[in-house]
Parts: structure tokens; C-alpha cells; sequence
């Protein structure tokens, strides 16, 4: 296991725009977490929100209420192919990032990608094709923002001395809330209103290749309730937790995934589980597991990383704590950097100006869509699945 931040990746000549340059962008999918998005763009100097595309129209009135401005677009190839949006913020459900991240590329955009990558293994492989077809000539920010956090660099400088954590063998995660029943997980039925209906909805686009369903508000509103759209509470929050630490110890793809769980609080008509365990098993010699539910918060939300002479433990401060066995030489260590809610978003546009690296590269968001995906597989189908990385694919 690399014992450090993984290594930046060799620059590459990008189209990037001066340091003076201002920058538009355009949002596809302007729901709840596309206009957070927004807000998290305004905080950024020079950049201006251009543009809007989503398959609601009602959406699309709300937004430019928000941003008047902005020009609409019937749909995201007609945002793509405007020469004078710079780049685009896909805030899209996973299973329409593949389609519209090549697009996207192709058009000559850069890229802030919502997570996860994909929802599919075969998605994430066509987008990397994309991607490495791209050349890097366009910046790509996928959407764990904690990658920008702050915790970052004190994990870097706990590290820094391999003797201070010694042999780690184990992460545990977990991600606990105590959900109200009357509140379910994800539950927007305020949103389900008689606007939700096939005359505002561009109910294809919304399907791409997810299958074939009569139009249905429950699936638009709650997507994230079914598997053909989303990957529940592992692409939703484990994807989070796992990408920070990806990207500090420069985790592989994990050899073996094991997932089980169930719908234990809210009879719903979701498919995904509300409570749940993962287990994965590293090629870095050791385990990773993350445990989840919405009826207690007792647990909280963190990380421990657990090695021979140390733990670090995250939360909502992180700090480095000595094993009192060891006899280690090392004293507790709190983290002292601070984090600027929009930082992950600045740094995109820093990649665009400056042709600087993104803190959260394709290829860490490539392994955390795996891992994912590994996980989801292995509780649709009651079995432990593995990763063969000759083929690059789940058996």
C-alpha cells in the first residue's frame, strides 16, 4: 500500500483559457444537487452560469427563476454543441453519465462530473474510453468533493512518516443517521406534484438505456430508489468515504466484494437497501469495510484507518492517535486544515486556467464506479464477487 498521496499525474497539454478569462458553464440536471452546484459556482471568481438542460421543464423555469440570464436548452447535446459554454456540470442520475460525459467530451467541454462515474462497469469503461480519447485536452472533476477537503493534506502530512500508522491492515467505515419514519431516505413527495406528468417530461432521455418503463413520476422523482438508475446508499454515501481514501492511499480496484442487507425500515417500493454491510478485500493487503443505516445515528458518519503503531480516525475533525503497544515515538496529532465548501469546484476551474491537475482525477473516480458496482452485484446476486483485472470484469 502506498504509503502517501498518490502521485500527480503528468501534465498534458489542455485547452486552458487565460488566468483573466471568464468562464461559462453549463448545468445539465438542474434538481436539487445541480443547483447546489450553482451556488457552489457563484462562490468562484470569474465563472458565470450560462446555461441549463434538463428533461423537466418545470426544472428549467425554476432554474433560470435562480439564475435569469442563463439560456435554456431543449436538450444536453444542444448545451453541449453551444461553442460558447466552456464547460458543463453533469448533476445527472448515474445511468445517463456515460451518454452524456462522451458527449460532453466529444463536443470539446470540460467536465465536473456529479458521483458516481457510472453505474456500470461497461459505463465506466466507455467513458474512460472517452476520456483517454480526449488526451487530456479538456479538465475532468468527478464529484467527490472530499477529495478538495481539507483533511487531505493532514492525511498526507500523518503519513508522511511511514513509522507513525506502521503495517495497516483494516479501514472501517460506517454511515449511520437516525431518519425519521415519516421521512424516508431520498422520500421527495412534495415533488410529486400534478406538473410531474409526460407533457413536461421528456420521459425517453430521462429512460436512456435503463430499460423500458411506462411513464411513471415515482421513477423520475425517486430515482435513486431503483436499481436500473442508481446504486442506493453505496453510490450515494460509501462512494464519498471510499474516494477520499482511494485518493490519499492510491487504493486499487479491490480483488473480492461482499454485500448484504436488506430493506428493513421503509416498505416503499425501493429496491435498494436501507441498512447494509461491504466488505472488500485489497490487493494492498488489507480490508475495507463500510456499514450503513438510516434507523440510528448512534454510529455516526467516519473512517477509522487502522494500522500496527496508529489510527487515524475522520469524522468531523480528523487526527492521528498512537497505538499505546506500539511504543511509538509519535503523539496524537489533530488536523489543523481548514475547508472552503466550494473548494472542489474551484479547483476544476483552476485545472481549466492553469492546466494544473484535479483533485479528484477520472481514474480515482474509475475505481470508486468498480467498486461500486462490485458491491451492488454482489447483493443483487447473494454471492462474493471478484474483480479479474486482466478482463476488467466482475466474476
Amino acid at each position: 500500500m502506498a504509503s502517501g498521496l498518490a502521485g500527480t499525474l503528468a501534465a498534458v497539454p489542455r485547452n486552458v483559457l487565460g488566468a483573466n478569462d471568464r468562464i461559462r458553464v453549463g448545468i445539465v440536471g438542474a434538481g436539487d444537487r445541480g443547483m447546489e452546484l450553482v451556488n457552489q459556482i457563484r462562490l468562484c471568481p470569474n465563472v458565470e452560469v450560462a446555461g441549463f438542460a434538463d428533461i423537466y421543464t418545470k426544472r428549467l423555469e425554476k432554474a433560470v427563476g435562480a439564475v435569469p440570464a442563463a439560456k435554456t436548452y431543449a436538450n444536453p447535446q444542444s448545451l453541449f454543441e453551444d461553442p460558447s459554454i466552456d464547460a458543463v456540470v453533469l448533476a445527472t442520475p448515474p445511468h445517463l453519465h456515460a451518454e452524456q460525459f462522451s458527449a460532453a467530451l466529444a463536443s470539446s467541454k470540460h467536465v465536473y462530473l456529479e458521483k458516481t462515474l457510472a453505474l456500470t462497469v461497461d459505463d465506466a469503461k466507455r467513458m474512460r474510453t472517452a476520456w483517454r480519447a480526449d488526451d487530456g485536452r479538456h479538465a475532468v472533476q468527478i464529484g467527490h468533493q472530499a477529495c478538495s477537503h481539507g483533511q487531505m493534506s493532514d492525511v498526507k502530512q500523518f503519513l508522511r512518516e511511514p513509522s507513525r500508522l506502521g503495517q495497516v491492515t483494516a479501514l472501517a467505515m460506517r454511515h449511520f443517521r437516525n431518519t425519521p419514519p415519516s421521512k424516508p431516505q431520498w422520500a421527495r413527495p412534495t415533488l410529486l406534484t400534478s406538473d410531474v406528468n409526460a407533457r413536461n417530461v421528456d420521459w425517453k432521455a430521462f429512460l436512456g438505456n435503463s430499460g423500458e418503463h411506462a411513464f411513471d413520476p415515482q421513477r423520475l422523482i425517486h430515482w435513486r430508489y431503483f436499481w436500473e438508475t442508481s446504486g442506493g446508499g453505496v453510490s450515494e454515501n460509501m462512494s464519498q468515504q471510499l474516494a477520499f481514501w482511494i485518493r490519499a492511499l492510491d487504493l486499487q480496484i479491490p480483488a473480492s466484494a461482499s454485500m448484504t442487507g436488506g430493506v428493513y425500515l421503509w416498505n416503499d417500493g425501493r429496491e435498494v437497501p436501507d441498512t447494509m454491510q461491504v466488505s472488500f478485500e485489497q490487493s494492498e493487503r488489507m480490508l475495507v469495510a463500510w456499514s450503513s443505516g438510516f434507523g440510528n445515528n448512534h454510529q455516526g458518519i467516519g473512517e477509522d484507518l487502522l494500522g500496527s503503531a496508529g489510527t487515524i480516525v475522520r469524522g468531523s475533525e480528523i487526527r492521528y492517535v498512537p497505538q499505546k503497544t506500539a511504543a511509538s515515538p509519535h503523539g496524537e496529532m489533530l488536523g489543523r486544515a481548514t475547508n472552503v465548501p466550494h473548494a472542489h469546484m474551484q479547483n476544476f476551474f483552476d485545472a481549466i486556467r492553469l492546466n494544473r491537475e484535479v483533485n479528484c482525477p477520472f481514474d480515482v473516480g474509475f475505481r470508486v464506479a468498480v467498486a461500486s458496482s462490485m458491491a451492488v452485484q454482489s447483493y443483487r446476486e447473494q454471492r462474493i464477487v471478484r474483480w479479474d483485472p486482466v478482463a476488467e470484469e466482475i466474476v
